[in-house]
């Protein structure tokens, strides 16, 4: 019998926790000392430029490569010791599926289901009927977006306590997402977990409950979309009568981004703003914008490459 020991004494609200998780490929490239909790019934988002060490997150969770240090849980099972128990109660998304050809859809889905076993057929022609898949055609013709649909199908047959998936809606459609974004919440609204990561910041920000920020194979903060915010970053844009040193701008605390173009200065600014506006009372301001900024805006003002610190060389192993 697998032995089902816990990281930590986070207990049995968490479904995925990871303790200093490091898989070094060298050149800076990996995961490197990374910590996650992800709770039970939550829908959580990984979220960060490639490279960024998500798909390696995935398959490290998975089983399908080995961490250099560190440990993985996942619903209370060792993420290496008790993989093949893991793999039954989980259904896993990867980044690029494999080929299958000379067969159709059905007949993929169909192989999988058995070697997975206990799949009812009429879930799985309810899901293609729901993601408009015709299960007849070859799995080898199909575009990229309908082979997306096997793998979301594939990944949902079993209603599965734990979803792991790596960029889920890659090459579907606008209703597609629409629908994936429907079974993702009927499975968290059932008791599920879903962990998934993506570049559609919008589809983020409406699946998931929590988001974590990774950067150069680190976790950079994770959190609700307001803890995130709690920042209170802004983008600011103004039109002014006078003349403004732009040094001036950059120097002022928590600003990033500057820009004085004549009369039009803006800015993105962490944290209070009195400095920023007492500057530019300095000037004679005819119009004035402030707004938080959305996921988008944050990813993009976190990851900007003038943000990005230089890789470390990594060991290579």
């Amino acid at each position: 019998m697998p032995n089902h020991t816990r990281i930590g004494a986070a207990g049995g609200d968490v479904a995925i926790e990871c303790a200093g998780l490091t898989k070094d490929y060298g050149l800076g490239r990996g995961v490197f000392d990374l910590d996650l909790a992800v709770r039970k019934g939550e829908a959580f988002g990984l979220v960060g430029p490639n490279g960024a060490g998500k798909t390696t997150l995935l398959r490290l969770l998975m089983d399908l490569v080995r961490p250099d240090h560190g440990r993985a849980t996942l619903l209370g099972l060792d993420a290496r010791r008790d993989s093949l128990a893991i793999k039954r109660r989980v259904g896993y998304l990867p980044g690029e599926l494999p080929q299958f050809p000379g067969v159709s859809a059905g007949h993929v889905i169909a192989l999988l289901a058995g070697l997975r076993g206990g799949v009812d057929p009429e879930r799985i022609r309810l899901l293609a009927d729901r993601l408009e898949l015709n299960l007849d055609r070859r799995f080898s013709d199909l575009s990229h977006g309908n082979k997306q649909k096997v793998g979301l199908i594939q990944a949902f047959m079993h209603e599965p306590e734990l979803l792991l998936l790596d960029e889920p809606t890659l090459g579907l459609d606008p209703l597609m997402q629409r629908e994936f974004r429907r079974l993702v919440e009927e499975a968290v609204a059932a008791g599920g977990t879903v962990l998934l990561s993506s570049h559609v910041l919008a589809e983020v920000e409406l699946v998931c409950t929590r988001i974590g920020l990774i950067r150069a194979g680190r976790m950079l903060r994770s959190g609700s979309l307001e803890e995130l915010r709690t920042v209170r970053r802004h983008r600011i844009d103004a039109i002014v009568r006078g003349t403004l040193d732009p040094a001036e701008l950059a120097a002022i605390p928590g600003v990033t981004d500057p820009r004085v173009e004549g009369d039009r200065v803006s800015c993105t600014i962490h944290g209070p703003v009195g400095a920023l506006l007492a500057w530019l009372g300095t000037a004679d301001v005819q119009e004035l914008d402030s707004r938080e900024l959305s996921l988008e805006e944050m990813f993009l003002d976190e990851f900007q490459p003038a943000k990005l610190p230089a890789p470390a060389v990594g060991t290579g192993r």
